[in-house]
C-alpha cells in the first residue's frame, strides 16, 4: 500500500479531483481487516557493492562528493557503456524508470553498482583467510557479504542440510546504532513494522529452503518491539512447525525507563521442523529448580505416540510424499504393505483395494487429511526395528492409529536404557516396563535465568577482552547462545549451524566451544556485511572517504569485528598479539589464551557474470563454493591443469577424454562423495555418471549453478 499511496500523490498533483476519489476507495479497502498478519510486501531493498567494478548494464547510484557527510542520490541509473576519457574511465548513465532521454556521463570512481533483490546474481566466494588448528576437522566458514544474497548462494550449497539456524536479527527500534542495519527503517517512518517484517520474510523463506525438513530448528531472538508480529510471521512461513517461546533474563540490572517497567529480558522462538525435539539436559534453566527422582518406571504411552504429523496448518500438499496408504490386516493388527506416495491430484478413491486388507491414510482428527510423521523408507526401518504398529481404531475418522516411537525413545531399545522381552507374531518389540531405569533429565524451563545469560558480563564483558578497545553494541552473551544450541545439537557431533545475522559472532564461538566438550566436528556458518557504525561513517565521510575504500572498509563490522574475534577464539591471541585474558566457565573452566582446536575461513562474496561462468573462466570463484557444497573439509580444489582433479570429499572434471583416469580415482577415495562435471553436453554427462561409484553425487558444471540462480529469486 506504501507503492498505493504514492502513486496516489502523483495523480493528485496532475488531477486533484481523480486523487481524492482514488484517495477515499483506497481508505475504505485499507480498513478492511482479514484474519492473520497483513503486511506490505514493500518493494525490496537493495544492496550497494562497493568493491564490484562498473559494468555494461549495471544498475548503479550516485556517490556523494568526497568529503560530504549527505547520501548521494537515491535514484537508479542504467550504465549503457563506459569508455576512457582523458586518461579517466567514465560511465554513460540513462535514468531507471526513464524514457531514456535522461543521460549522464560521470567518473566510474563516483557511481556505485547496486544490486535489488528481485535481481538474479551469479554468487562467487573469494578467499580472504584462514585460521587452521583443527586438524582434520571440516571448516567453519565466515561469508562478507549481504545476508540475502548469501542465503541464495548457500541454498545451492547446503539446501536441506542446515541441523540449526540461530539468528539475532535487527529489532527495530529505529535506533542507528552498528548492528546490521538496525536503521533500515526510520523510527518515525509510518511503514515502519511492514518494512521489517518484508525484510524479515525474504530472508525466512530463504532459511527454510536451507533447514533439514525431516530434523532441524530455527531459534530467533526478539525483543518486545516486534515479537508479536514474528511470532505471527514465522506461523505463517513455517505453517507445518511447532512452534514455543521462551524468555529469558539478559540484563538483570534492568534497562533505564521513567514511565515504564524496566526490561530485563529478551524472547526466543524455538521453530521445530520435522522431529526435532528438545533435548533434556538436567538443566531447568530456571534458577533454584532441582533435577527430580533419578530413576521411574516407564508406560506404553511413554513411548508410543500417533504417526499422523498433528499441529494447525498441516496438510497434505506440505509433504506429498509422506501421504501415502498403510495396508493392514486389522484381525492380527498387522501392517501389511507400505502403498506409494499418492499425487498431489489424485483423490484417495484411486487406490486400488487389497484383498483382505484395509488401508490407512493419515487423516487427523477434525477429518483434514495430513501426513505421516515418516516417510516410506523410514516406516519400513521401524518395521525391521519392531517400533511401528497398529493401535486401536479411532471412530472420529474411520481409521486405525497407527502409532510409532521417536528417533529418541527407539533409541532406548537400541542402546538398552529399555528391555526387549522379544518380537510379537507381527515383528513389534515387547517391552519389559516392570523394571526401574534411570529417569530421563529434567527439561527446560519457558523462563531463563541463568547468571551466565548475562549479556553485559559475558557478552560485551567477554567481547572487551577478545578484541580489546573495539565496542559492539549489544553483543550476546557466549553461554547464552551456547545453551540455546546444546538442546539441539548437543546430541550431534557433525551439525551444522547457520547464522545469517552473524554480527559479532557469538554463534560460531558458541559451536566451537561445544566441540571442545565432546570432541565434536560441528560446523558453523556465519554471514554478516561490512556495515561500518552510523557514528564512525560521519567521521570517515568528513576525511574524505567513501564505502569501497581501504581504509573505509577495515572499519566494517565483518573486518573489525567479526574475524578478529573468530581469530582470537581460535588461536587464544587478541588483535593486539597478546594471550587473551578470558577463562571460559560454567561447562568446563579452560584459558581461552589456550585457544580452540578448530579450522575457520574467512571469505567475500563476489559477483559473477552468467557468461564468464558458463564460459569456465570464473572456476576461481566457483571453486570454494563447490567446496562448500561438499562439506568444506579437507583440500580445495582451485585450478584444472591436468583437466580434473580430486580432493578428499570431491572431485571435478572438465576433459571428458580423461573419464577413466578420472572415475578410477574417485573410487579410491573414499570420503569423495561428489562429482562436478563440467560439460553442456548431456548425453555425456550421463556417460560420465554410469562410471561412478554408486556413493557418488553427481553434479553438472555450470548447468546446475546457472539453472539455481536464474530460479532463485524472491519476489514478496
Amino acid at each position: 500500500m506504501s507503492r498505493l499511496t504514492d502513486l496516489i500523490r502523483q495523480v493528485k498533483a496532475k488531477d486533484a479531483a481523480l486523487g481524492a476519489d482514488l484517495e477515499a476507495e483506497f481508505r475504505v479497502l485499507s480498513e478492511r481487516r482479514v484474519f492473520g498478519l497483513n503486511f506490505e510486501r514493500h518493494r525490496p531493498e537493495a544492496v550497494e557493492l562497493p568493491q564490484r567494478p562498473i559494468r555494461k548494464g549495471d544498475k548503479v547510484r550516485m556517490l556523494p562528493p568526497r568529503g560530504s557527510t549527505k547520501y548521494g542520490d537515491q535514484h537508479l541509473w542504467r550504465v549503457t557503456r563506459t569508455e576512457i576519457i582523458d586518461g579517466t574511465r567514465c560511465a554513460y548513465l540513462s535514468l531507471l524508470g526513464s524514457d531514456g532521454s535522461e543521460i549522464k556521463v560521470v567518473s566510474a570512481d563516483d557511481v556505485v553498482v547496486v544490486a535489488e533483490f528481485r535481481d538474479p546474481i551469479y554468487p562467487g566466494l573469494k578467499p580472504v583467510g584462514r585460521v587452521e588448528r583443527g586438524g582434520e576437522k571440516p571448516f567453519h566458514t565466515i561469508i562478507n557479504a549481504e545476508n540475502y544474497h548469501a542465503l541464495q548462494t548457500l541454498i545451492y550449497t547446503h539446501r536441506g542440510k542446515v541441523d540449526c539456524i540461530y539468528i539475532d536479527p535487527p529489532y527495530n527500534t529505529g535506533a542507528r546504532d552498528w548492528k546490521y542495519n538496525n536503521d533500515y527503517v526510520d523510527g518515525d517512518d509510518l511503514y515502519r513494522h511492514s518494512k521489517w517484517l518484508a525484510f524479515m520474510e525474504r530472508r525466512l523463506l530463504l532459511a527454510k529452503e536451507l533447514l533439514n525438513p525431516e530434523n532441524s530448528v530455527l531459534i530467533v531472538t526478539i525483543d518486545e518491539k516486534e515479537y508479536m508480529r514474528l511470532g505471527m510471521l514465522l506461523g505463517q512461513v513455517f505453517p507445518e512447525a511447532e512452534m514455543q517461546m521462551v524468555s529469558s533474563v539478559i540484563k538483570p540490572g534492568g534497562t533505564s525507563r521513567s514511565r515504564l517497567f524496566s526490561r530485563v529480558d529478551e524472547y526466543i522462538f524455538f521453530v521445530f521442523l520435522g522431529d526435532a525435539e528438545v533435548t533434556r539436559t538436567g538443566d531447568a534453566m530456571l534458577t533454584g529448580v532441582a533435577e527430580p527422582a533419578n530413576t521411574v518406571r516407564l508406560k506404553e504411552s511413554d513411548l508410543w505416540e500417533g504417526m499422523v504429523r498433528r499441529g494447525i496448518g498441516v496438510v497434505r500438499s506440505q509433504r506429498p510424499k509422506q501421504f501415502y496408504p498403510i495396508f493392514i490386516d486389522p484381525v492380527r493388527r498387522s501392517i501389511e504393505q507400505i502403498g506409494k506416495p499418492l499425487a498431489a491430484d489424485s483423490p484417495r478413491g484411486s487406490v486400488p483395494e487389497l484383498l483382505g486388507l484395509l488401508a490407512v491414510w493419515p487423516i487427523k482428527d477434525d477429518g483434514t487429511e495430513g501426513f505421516w510423521q515418516l516417510s516410506p523408507t523410514g516406516l519400513r526401518q521401524a518395521m525391521l526395528r519392531g517400533t511401528v504398529r497398529v493401535g486401536t481404531f479411532n471412530k472420529k475418522t474411520g481409521q486405525w492409529r497407527i502409532q510409532y516411537m521417536k528417533a529418541q525413545k527407539a533409541k532406548y531399545i537400541e542402546d538398552g536404557t529399555v528391555a526387549v522381552k522379544g518380537k510379537d507374531e507381527n515383528g513389534v518389540v515387547i517391552l519389559d516396563l516392570g523394571t526401574e531405569f534411570a529417569k530421563e533429565k529434567s527439561t527446560a524451563r519457558t523462563v531463563w535465568t541463568k547468571p551466565s545469560h548475562d549479556a553485559s558480563v559475558n557478552g560485551a564483558g567477554l567481547l572487551n577482552k577478545f578484541l580489546p578497545g573495539r565496542k559492539f553494541p549489544f553483543p550476546k552473551s557466549l553461554y547464552a547462545v551456547e545453551d540455546a544450541l546444546r538442546f539441539f545439537v548437543g546430541n550431534n557431533p557433525n551439525a551444522i549451524v547457520l547464522d545469517f545475522f552473524a554480527g559479532s559472532g557469538t554463534t560460531a564461538h558458541a559451536v566451537m566451544l561445544l566441540n571442545r566438550l565432546d570432541g565434536g566436528k560441528r560446523q558453523a556458518i556465519l554471514v554478516t556485511n561490512n556495515e561500518v557504525s552510523a557514528e564512525e561513517q560521519t567521521v570517515l565521510r568528513k576525511d574524505g572517504l567513501r564505502p569501497g575504500d581501504p581504509d573505509w572498509e577495515k572499519r566494517g563490522i565483518c573486518d573489525y569485528i567479526t574475524i578478529p574475534r573468530i581469530r582470537a577464539a581460535v588461536t587464544g591471541t587478541d588483535p593486539n598479539g597478546e594471550p587473551v585474558k578470558w577463562v571460559y566457565k560454567y561447562d568446563d573452566e579452560a584459558d581461552a589464551a589456550e585457544g580452540l582446536d578448530e579450522n575457520v575461513e574467512f571469505f567475500t562474496l563476489t559477483y559473477e557474470t552468467p557468461w564468464r561462468v558458463s564460459r569456465n573462466r570464473a572456476f576461481g570463484a566457483i571453486a570454494p563454493m563447490l567446496w562448500l557444497r561438499a562439506g568444506s573439509s579437507g583440500r580445495r580444489i582451485e585450478s584444472l591443469p591436468d583437466g580434473w582433479d580430486v580432493a578428499d570429499t570431491y572431485g571435478v572434471i572438465e576433459d571428458l577424454d580423461r573419464t577413466a583416469e578420472f572415475t578410477a580415482r574417485m573410487a579410491k577415495v573414499p570420503r569423495a562423495q561428489v562429482a562436478y562435471v563440467v560439460t553442456d553436453d548431456d548425453r555425456r554427462f550421463q556417460m560420465v555418471c554410469s562410471t561412478l561409484p554408486v556413493r557418488v553425487e553427481p553434479v553438472r558444471l555450470y548447468e546446475s549453478y546457472l539453472h539455481s540462480f536464474q530460479l532463485n529469486t524472491v519476489d514478496v
